[in-house]
């Protein structure tokens, strides 16, 4: 997924992107608990078990609502958003868990 986003110019500074991967987990994490963009934050910040499931510890910075939705929003101007979570619930699937969300 990280490189079908488009990345910015780094020479012109800014902050460094977030991992891929982090942004994936914390969006399978929205889509389970159907929560919007400032929940997903709020929980990210409260729940040990999501920050443990994103991979974060509890000094690591965490992505804020803005940048979770514009996370969102590019993979989907992209087409991508689809595939990955396809592939995630197949590998659930295979292992015998049935994911239902909300």
């Amino acid at each position: 997924m990280g490189a079908v986003l488009p990345q910015g110019d780094r020479k012109r500074g800014g902050r460094p992107p977030w991992n891929a991967v982090l942004m994936f987990r914390v969006l399978v994490l929205q889509v389970l608990y159907t929560s919007s963009d400032d929940q997903t934050e709020y929980q990210l910040r409260d729940q040990l078990s999501f920050m443990r499931f994103a991979g974060l510890a509890l000094h690591d910075a965490l992505p804020d609502a803005k940048t979770i939705c514009l996370y969102r929003e590019q993979l989907t101007r992209v087409s991508v958003l689809a595939r990955p979570f396809a592939r995630f619930d197949a590998i659930l699937a295979e292992r015998g868990f049935l994911v239902m969300g909300g």
